[in-house]
């Protein structure tokens, strides 16, 4: 069991699992990517760090967190459930139990295809390991939104044929040679009495299952019980949301979009996050 399970690695996540550490909370920030600021080739308002980039600002953070006992992992965040006292989170091919949850995924906007959520569950997919077994011997549609869909469409390869589709272009060099690269733009999914169709700006493909490879997950995929207002997650002044044990820090809780602030929220959280835990453990 994980005191507090932190969506995001950048300076709200990575603020947050320091201070978790210092009031003794075990901590784990699991990161899909560095958002933003690894973007950033020059940061100069990140106080006591003036004129430093923005990868060198999360590697520092990182070590940071990591010299204070919290432990970080580079995977996709898919699925936050509630289960009561506590949360089980699905993470890359893992399953983690936490007593509290922080959000610090950043200001990443995912548009779903039209059709997509509503055929969650029934035709589409988040996860190839989770549910590939599902379709061996069958025809199958992977929508790619980055290159960490590669691997993915690779171990699909090995139970039907895959057709790929880039959502986002991306390096591909990695694609097994057994799949099916198309060039073609999603943007739709629809079921049909035949089954799953994957539409394209080119053509309608007819499939069993249509995997969605994405570097982020919506929020409301992610955690729909989540209130929401502006596309910006609502917290108190504790940064917790109205789910209780559900708290969230940074660019994502709303404007300023800097990284002093995101600093300050994720510190602010994890105090609270402590106070939560010793109460309710």
């Amino acid at each position: 069991m994980i005191d507090v399970l932190i969506v995001g690695g950048g300076v709200a996540g990575c603020s947050a699992a320091i201070t978790a550490r210092m009031r003794n909370l075990s901590a784990l920030v699991i990161y899909a990517g560095g958002g933003a600021l690894e973007k950033a080739h020059r940061v100069d308002n990140y106080p006591g760090l003036p004129e430093i980039s923005g990868p060198d600002l999360l590697e520092k953070l990182r070590s940071h967190a990591r010299s204070m006992g919290a432990q970080l992992q580079h995977t996709l965040v898919q699925k936050v459930m509630p289960m009561g006292d506590s949360f089980s989170v699905l993470a890359g091919n893992e399953v983690y139990e936490a007593r509290t949850v922080l959000l610090c995924g950043g200001t990443a906007r995912v548009n779903p295809l039209p059709g997509e959520e509503d055929l969650l569950g029934a035709g589409v997919s988040y996860c190839a390991t989770c549910d590939g077994m599902f379709y061996k011997g069958k025809r199958i549609a992977v929508v790619a939104g980055g290159e960490e869909a590669v691997e993915e469409a690779n171990f699909l390869a090995d139970l039907g044929d895959v057709i790929y589709v880039e959502e986002r272009k991306h390096a591909t060099d990695g694609l097994s040679p057994a799949i099916q690269h198309l060039k073609d733009k999603p943007v739709a999914i629809k079921r049909e009495e035949q089954g799953m169709v994957l539409v394209t700006d080119q053509q309608e493909l007819a499939v069993d299952g249509i995997f969605v490879l994405r570097p982020a997950v919506a929020l409301t995929q992610l955690l729909p019980e989540v209130a929401t207002d502006k596309g910006h997650v609502v917290v108190d002044r504790d940064m917790m949301t109205n789910v209780p044990g559900v708290f969230a820090a940074g660019d994502m809780v709303g404007n300023p979009l800097q990284a002093a602030k995101a600093a300050g929220e994720g510190t602010t959280a994890a105090i609270a996050i402590a106070q939560y835990v010793r109460k309710h453990a």
